[in-house]
């Protein structure tokens, strides 16, 4: 199993701070595509980590990783 972690608005579109999901084996984009078609999110633009390092779109998750979800920021 996965804890798959969401930042900002994220969050708020999910309505939790985290689900968990078994993703292991599955890329980042797959892992993308999935939750954009279960949540109506759009994560294009979004950056992943997994356990707590940034990834990219084809880093393959394994059983047991927390990814997480971070939205651009901005401001000033």
């Amino acid at each position: 199993m996965n804890k798959i972690m969401f930042f900002a608005h994220l969050r708020d579109r999910v309505g939790e701070e985290s689900v968990t999901k078994d993703v292991g084996g599955k890329t980042i984009s797959e892992l993308k595509q999935m939750l954009e078609e279960n949540y109506e999110l759009k994560l294009d633009s979004v950056m992943a980590a997994v356990n707590e390092e940034f990834a990219s779109d084809d880093e393959v998750i394994q059983n047991g990783d927390t990814i997480a979800f971070i939205p651009p920021v901005s401001g000033g």
